[in-house]
């Protein structure tokens, strides 16, 4: 019965299954609950139509949706083909789409079947909280892994787009070229995310205008620049991150992004000077589970959903680690109770208002870790403390 058990729960198949159920529930219960539940579809499609009439999607449209779009234009062809069906078909097979770009990147991890079916697993109640809200997120940490996948692969162009398409959704895919460094063929790589980037510029114009799209980008900046100013307020459903941690602790939303970026940004580079170990993918892969954290945990815009992303990252990095030590385990364990189930009924209301939101606690267990995925960056040798299968 035990081997019978640890069978299906260690098949990728099984557990991806699992995940495609729960793309399409999740979105279906969604929808049975009214327009209100799914606003954030709404205000998608509502990038779609609103490029065709060519109406700023910037603005605030009470209409259609409450709160406002911050994706860029080429987000509307990704949407168009779910916009133009019955909600709740397009609502359940975006779901899907995200969740298949998502479980496609595990697939292509060079890791065991068993390794990928833990993996998937271990992100599992992460992915809920990001499917509920029926975001973008779990598609773009797809595409940060595969643009990762890719290099190491010698696919350059299949990487450019991956990180390509990031950017022009939700700037967050420019993280993606943290893997640059170790490209064989950077000359066709730049090439290809030059002519990706000018198609991703281009394509809106066929069903809007130039002008409009042109227009559009400038607009996109001053939204995010706007929204940048508003996340950082103590206490609300943003700025789950370092930033707000700190910000929070100490009870001033007005220390600068900057401030922390500063010995943020050096810390992430640093493992780059080991450069004998880029050769090995172990240490691509942990420069890959940095970046991930990084992206979540000093980003002002993070929120409850965003941290899948993160999560997938500290899946990385456990699951390379050869050794699964007490200490290394206690981690995982930290990471799955407090970040993972903190949104879930596991923690009483009182605690999630009053302590893991008001001081977004959520983010602590992967700023330990993105801390230890650094200092084994800068101290292990890959060749030899690390496995891939």
């Amino acid at each position: 019965m035990k081997e019978k058990f640890l069978k299906i729960v260690l098949n990728p198949k099984y557990i991806f299954g699992v995940y495609l159920i729960v793309a399409i529930a999740t979105a279906l219960s969604k929808f049975s609950r009214g327009y209100q539940a799914i606003n954030n579809y709404l205000i998608f499609k509502g990038v779609f139509f609103n490029t065709l009439d060519q109406k700023n999607l910037y603005l605030q449209y009470p209409e259609q949706y409450s709160d406002m779009n911050h994706y860029g234009i080429f987000f509307s062809l990704l949407i168009a083909p779910f916009a133009i069906m019955p909600d709740w078909m397009g609502i359940a097979l975006w779901n899907v789409a995200n969740t298949g770009i998502f479980l496609y990147a595990i697939h292509k991890l060079p890791f065991s079947d068993p390794k990928k079916a833990l993996f998937a697993l271990l992100c599992l109640q992460e992915y809920i909280t990001a499917a509920v809200s029926l975001q973008f997120n779990v598609a773009l940490v797809g595409l940060l892994m595969l643009s990762a996948i890719y290099i190491y692969e010698r696919k350059e162009v299949q990487s450019a787009t991956a990180i390509v398409v990031g950017i022009f959704v939700k700037l967050y895919g420019i993280v993606g070229l943290s893997q640059f460094f170790f490209i064989k063929n950077k000359i066709k790589f730049i090439l290809a995310g030059i002519v990706v980037a000018i198609l991703c510029l281009c394509i809106p114009m066929i069903y809007s205008s130039p002008q409009f799209v042109i227009q559009s980008y400038s607009d996109w900046a001053t939204s995010l620049i706007s929204k940048n100013n508003d996340n950082q307020v103590l206490g609300n459903m943003q700025d789950i991150s370092l930033m707000g941690f700190v910000r929070r602790i100490l009870g001033d939303a007005t220390i600068s992004n900057l401030t922390f970026l500063a010995f943020g940004v050096p810390l992430f580079a640093l493992p780059y000077l080991r450069i004998r170990q880029y050769k090995n993918y172990a240490f691509q892969l942990m420069i890959l589970a940095s970046t991930l954290l990084f992206l979540v945990l000093f980003s002002s815009g993070s929120e409850s959903p965003t941290y899948i992303i993160a999560v997938a990252g500290v899946m990385i990095w456990f699951t390379l680690q050869k050794e699964k030590t007490p200490f290394i385990i206690g981690l995982l364990v930290f990471v799955i109770i407090l970040t993972c189930f903190s949104p879930s009924d596991l923690f009483p209301k009182f605690i999630k208002q009053n302590y893991i939101i008001k001081y977004s606690l959520k983010a602590v267990p992967c700023i330990i870790v993105w801390l230890r995925v650094i200092y084994e960056l800068m101290t292990k040798d890959f060749d030899k403390d690390y496995t891939l299968n």
